[in-house]
């Protein structure tokens, strides 16, 4: 392949024992599912080239361009709370990284390319249904405004991976700002590598938080932003009801973006205690404890950076004890803003969490769903007359009847005396989201029937999540009670 792709591979020029080169497996009769052609254009890459046989070559990890340095990152991770000093890219691999159109470097993965020398006797390969899964709800996730890793394709392989049944094989090109995790820093910490925290440090500081660099110590520079950015990311979560599901802190991205679906879900109706996936089997990371677990992480790249945070080692620890317990501060702000937006509210007012807590509170009580209640809480801003669509969300709709005045009245103090809180809402709260059991229809489409419509109209519909859309209207409809899916799957 002559073709020559714009990357310069900066990760690739740091120590060796960062990463492992290798050449992926070839797979034997790739066909193309998606191309992001728009995310394609921003990366500078031709959606014609992406699309022809060297192209789809590349896509499915069989032949590389010149620039390309596939190589397999190292890292680590705490799993559910246990950790393991070796994990790395199983079955990833890292082509290079393009600058975008907008200046910045961003990383092309193909993940379920094969054996990596990280494997640990997997096979390497990726199931057609995560692929898609993780196609949809990160480009829903990029369409909701939350920061988060992209799909730029799908393709599938052609030949079958063994799971607990036999499945069609896919693989699934995914861009991010970097694929550098808490836990990559903790590869390096668990080895007693400091100078392999410290090189991992500047690289960070100079690709993501260059800023940092001017600061007192750059390293506690470093750590507040990736903090804030983590506290930013979870609030935007919470707001559209998103469960991440496998919340290890090799799946918490140092970027602050959201990486690695696996058995994510949203939330049917709301209920905070809410877990999805099956390997979490006593709700570690449900719905409400992201937070926390958040923090948690935080600690753990804090305790990986502590030789940098301060010469003296208690002096060190109580600076990251203060740095982690003032997590909470940034989360709360900015899931508070996330609230008030949802209810149309644009000041602040010291009752307003009690409001806002009482309806979350009520929404769990009456079996609400998440999404159509804050959507339909839209048109009842406006007054009584829009109050029917919420009412029909609530079991009881006194529930919401005996709530709503007091919501009102807070309106009511709104500058303009509330009439912009229709709009600020409409922006708050998306008509659609990746319905958890709309995603499963569209993957056994695919896996059955080789029907990839329902995939490619789901991302259609998904692409305006803000906009009521008549065409889609079905896709915004809450599961039926045999059409609720109660567990997802990591898929690996």
């Amino acid at each position: 392949m002559t073709i020559h792709l714009p990357f310069d591979n900066s990760y690739a020029r740091l120590p060796q024992h960062f990463f492992a080169p290798f050449q992926a497996s070839e797979v034997p009769a790739p066909l193309l599912i998606a191309l992001n052609t728009r995310l394609a254009e921003e990366l500078g890459l031709d959606p014609d080239w992406l699309q022809s046989a060297d192209g789809l070559a590349m896509l499915a990890g069989n032949r590389f361009p010149d620039g390309a340095q596939p190589i397999a990152q190292a890292y680590a991770g705490h799993q559910f709370g246990n950790f393991v000093p070796q994990l790395g890219d199983g079955r990833a691999t890292l082509l290079g990284e393009v600058v975008d159109r907008h200046g910045k470097r961003r990383d092309i993965q193909l993940k379920g390319s094969g054996p990596t020398p990280f494997s640990r006797r997997g096979d390497g390969r990726a199931a057609i249904g995560p692929v898609l899964r993780e196609y949809i709800v990160s480009e829903a996730m990029a369409a909701m405004g939350i920061p988060t890793t992209r799909a730029l394709a799908a393709v599938s392989t052609g030949e079958p991976v063994y799971r607990e049944t036999v499945l069609p094989g896919a693989v699934l090109t995914r861009v991010a700002a970097s694929h550098i995790r808490v836990g990559t820093f903790q590869y390096f910490a668990a080895r007693s590598d400091e100078e392999g925290v410290k090189t991992l440090a500047d690289y960070v500081i100079q690709r993501h938080y260059p800023d940092a660099a001017e600061a007192e110590n750059p390293y506690r520079a470093l750590l507040q932003h990736v903090i804030t950015a983590q506290a930013l990311l979870v609030a935007r979560w919470m707001g559209v009801g998103f469960i991440h599901g496998v919340m290890n802190t090799d799946n918490m991205a140092i970027s602050g973006e959201t990486i690695d679906y696996g058995p994510c879900a949203f939330l049917d109706t709301y209920d905070p205690a809410k877990v999805f996936s099956s390997i979490d089997q006593f709700g570690r990371y449900a719905y409400a404890n992201q937070p926390g677990i958040a923090q948690w992480n935080l600690a753990r790249l804090a305790e990986a950076l502590l030789p940098l945070l301060h010469e003296d080692r208690d002096e060190s620890v109580k600076l990251a004890q203060e740095m982690i317990a003032g997590f909470r501060s940034p989360f709360e702000t900015a899931y508070m803003a996330v609230l008030r937006a949802k209810f149309g509210l644009k000041t602040e007012e010291n009752e307003d969490g009690d409001l806002m807590q009482d309806f979350l509170d009520r929404m769990a009580q009456g079996g609400a769903d998440f999404t159509r209640t804050f959507r339909a809480l839209v048109a009842a801003a406006a007054g009584p007359e829009g109050d029917r669509d919420v009412r029909a969300e609530f079991i009881d709709p006194m529930l919401f009847e005996t709530w709503a005045p007091r919501w009102r009245e807070r309106l009511s103090r709104e500058s303009g005396n509330g009439s912009g809180a229709a709009e600020i809402m409409r922006k708050a709260n998306p008509a659609l989201i990746p319905r958890n059991h709309r995603i499963e229809e569209a993957i056994q489409a695919a896996v059955n029937d080789a029907d990839f419509t329902p995939f490619r109209r789901l991302n259609e519909a998904l692409a305006k999540p803000f906009e009521d859309q008549p065409d889609y209207a079905d896709l915004a409809i809450a599961p039926m009670p045999d059409e609720r899916v109660t567990r997802t799957f990591c898929g690996t």
